[in-house]
């Protein structure tokens, strides 16, 4: 039996620590791990899209992306031949943004955003999950927040509030928090809701996901 590769993208400044519990059944999947490498001076998404995609060497994988990771292979899709792209806590097109983003990106108020400060782990932590679990879980973080570099940040925020995919691609598949505080699920149209999914419930809710994933992936 041929197996199913599944390639996983972790969110912005993650490393593919965060899916060290995910486990798909291995008779059937072989899973591949990606990271984040730094962007080129003003590089597109798309073009780094079209890097990262070198990687995916598998014909007919399955791509799996998390946050600012499910924007990405989204935009790797086009240069691929996939069996499925399916997204975890993001988004589809810039129509499912949270209104704070998209104030901010008429008012480009995400350029004020002291990205240096993020070389400090714990303005890092506060700054893409909250303040309100910053002495519970700071460890957790530092383990799973790899990338604290000021030039990815910086390119990485803008293209999350600058993505300019306005028509979404009904082909994606789409697993949603219904209490992800990043992406609000209001603002999300046709997804699975996962009840009690915060924005990180690719570390809390991997029994959700280890119980559904492989289903959704075969279907």
């Amino acid at each position: 039996m041929t197996k199913i590769h599944v390639y996983f993208m972790p969110g912005m400044a993650a490393s593919s620590a965060i899916f060290e519990r995910i486990n798909l059944p291995n008779e059937i999947f072989e899973t591949h791990l990606l990271e984040w490498f730094l962007p080129n001076i003003n590089e597109t998404l798309k073009h780094y899209a079209q890097r990262m995609a070198v990687n995916i060497t598998e014909e007919n994988a399955v791509l799996i992306g998390v946050s600012f990771g499910g924007i990405l292979v989204q935009e790797m899709k086009q240069f691929l031949n996939v069996r499925k792209v399916i997204v975890i806590s993001s988004i589809k097109s810039n129509t499912e943004l949270p209104k704070r983003m998209k104030i901010a990106k008429t008012t480009k108020a995400y350029k004020l955003i002291p990205t240096k400060l993020f070389e400090n782990m714990e303005s890092l932590v506060k700054y893409t999950f909250g303040s309100s679990i910053i002495k519970k879980r700071l460890k957790l973080y530092e383990k799973f927040l790899s990338i604290r570099d000021k030039v990815y940040l910086d390119w990485s925020i803008e293209q999350i509030i600058n993505w300019e995919r306005v028509e979404i691609d009904p082909s994606i598949i789409h697993i949603h928090g219904d209490a992800d505080e990043v992406f609000p699920i209001k603002y999300i149209k046709n997804c699975i809701p996962v009840a009690g999914g915060t924005h990180i419930m690719i570390i809390t809710k991997y029994q959700w996901l280890n119980l559904n994933l492989p289903k959704i992936i075969s279907e």
